[in-house]
């Protein structure tokens, strides 16, 4: 079964934020990481993924993704906070999938 990802990637502690949905989170993070992706994120080297959510329905992800965008920038910290408070580098927890 598929599963999609929506996800926010930084590019530092309170750094610059992307938020994007996949269905391949390792390999999208590692397109950012790697700056294979011409860009917001590589202009802004956003290379650190700091939070996500995984949803077996495309449609709720790219509805969650939607709402997330438009969310305040305070809004957005605290759901990476409550989750990943020191703001470690998830990659190395999803590079399997």
């Amino acid at each position: 079964m598929k599963r999609f990802a929506v996800y926010i990637m930084a590019s530092r502690r309170n750094g610059t934020l992307y938020t994007g949905l996949t269905s391949s989170l390792s390999r999208r993070v590692y397109a950012h990481r790697e700056g294979l992706m011409a860009g917001f994120t590589k202009k802004y080297g956003i290379k650190r993924l700091v939070w996500y959510e995984m949803h077996d329905d495309k449609q709720a992800a790219y509805e969650r993704e939607a709402r997330i965008k438009k969310w305040r920038r305070d809004w957005k910290l605290n759901l990476i906070e409550d989750q990943n408070p020191d703001w470690h580098d998830l990659f190395e927890e999803i590079a399997h999938d």
